[in-house]
């Protein structure tokens, strides 16, 4: 098949195109490297079927032709990131929906399939967990920015559902909870990187607020599978399907795993919300998915735990690390705590 992804430089989608070129898909990869990395792609530039195009999503005949040359479309790109989202929510909303309804009519004027990524930051503030597709959104207020994001997201879901309905465009959405693995940095907020970046060059490890929080953190390889499966189902056009783990760690304690496996000496510190994003900040306390409707269509289960996560994540920030070294001038080089 010949699949265009966007957002294919970024740390899900080049992972995607790394599973779609082993399974001999000819790959085309569209991002504005906003918050991408070309380095994420590198070295599959010498591979035949993998094709690159530095640009926006927005700039609709460069979609179009792309499009144009494929047999199914991953929407993937979007503003990712608290930090980011907090900072600039113009164009949080304005990306993410601009660049999803210039994706929507290229492929509904071609038929095309489409696969697009959504997130668990729909279910807002709701408390029915776990949380199922069909369960009710509970939005913050608009007042709060971080849910500007989520906002913008479930809008995308209810143009991917009325482009099904209306104009027939086969459709499929994803809600993503907490995916993480190599290549993810922690320039954005993520924070299974930040915790293996603070602990492995020494630094505090800060856990916002008390770390009671729990999540369910999902291996991006695992993930990865599973879109993939999905578009191999036509009968998953129209429907939404929960991707992720399901073993609940707190924040807290997922930072002392962090410390032991990484064997540093870095310090835990708790800093409080406002300190780090703004007063008022609303998280939520778990997040965890019910993925019984996927596991039913495509027998997904998540297979890698989270001591293999974060060892990954290591591997990656020391390659990251020896990569960015051989760049710089020994003259400038700093030590990195190796475990």
């Amino acid at each position: 098949m010949r699949v265009l992804i966007t957002g294919g430089a970024g740390f899900v989608g080049s992972h995607l195109a790394d599973a779609c070129l082993l399974r001999g898909d000819e790959v085309y990869v569209l991002d504005d490297l906003s918050t991408g990395s070309i380095d994420n792609i590198e070295y599959l530039k010498r591979h035949p079927y993998f094709h690159y195009t530095i640009g926006r999503v927005q700039n609709a005949s460069v979609t179009a032709e792309l499009v144009d040359r494929v047999d199914m479309v991953y929407h993937l790109a979007a503003e990712v990131g608290v930090r980011r989202v907090i900072d600039s929510p113009i164009s949080t909303i304005e990306n993410n929906v601009q660049a999803t309804e210039v994706v929507f009519g290229a492929a509904a004027k071609k038929g095309k399939r489409v696969l697009f990524t959504s997130t668990s930051e729909v279910y807002g503030l709701s408390t029915d967990l776990p949380y199922r597709e069909e369960g009710n959104i509970v939005m913050g207020a608009a007042s709060k920015g971080r849910w500007s994001y989520a906002c913008s997201k479930a809008l995308d879901e209810f143009l991917a559902l009325a482009y099904y309905n209306e104009r027939q465009l086969p459709v499929t959405v994803v809600r993503l909870f907490n995916t993480v693995g190599p290549r993810q940095t922690g320039h954005y907020g993520m924070v299974v990187p930040s915790l293996v970046q603070q602990a492995m060059t020494g630094k505090p490890m800060t856990v916002y607020g008390d770390g009671s929080q729990s999540r369910c953190f999902g291996f991006v390889k695992d993930v990865v599978r599973a879109l993939v499966a999905l578009m191999e189902r036509p009968e998953a056009a129209g429907e939404i399907y929960n991707i992720g783990a399901s073993t609940e760690i707190s924040i807290l304690d997922l930072a002392k795993r962090v410390k032991e496996i990484a064997k540093s000496t870095s310090p835990i510190v708790l800093v409080p919300y406002a300190d780090a994003y703004d007063a008022g900040y609303q998280d939520m306390p778990r997040r965890i998915p019910d993925t019984t409707k996927l596991r039913s269509l495509v027998g997904f289960a998540p297979a890698t735990d989270i001591d293999e996560i974060i060892d990954s994540v290591m591997k990656s920030f020391l390659a990251r690390q020896e990569r960015s070294a051989q760049r710089t001038p020994i003259s400038l080089r700093t030590p990195v705590r190796v475990a």
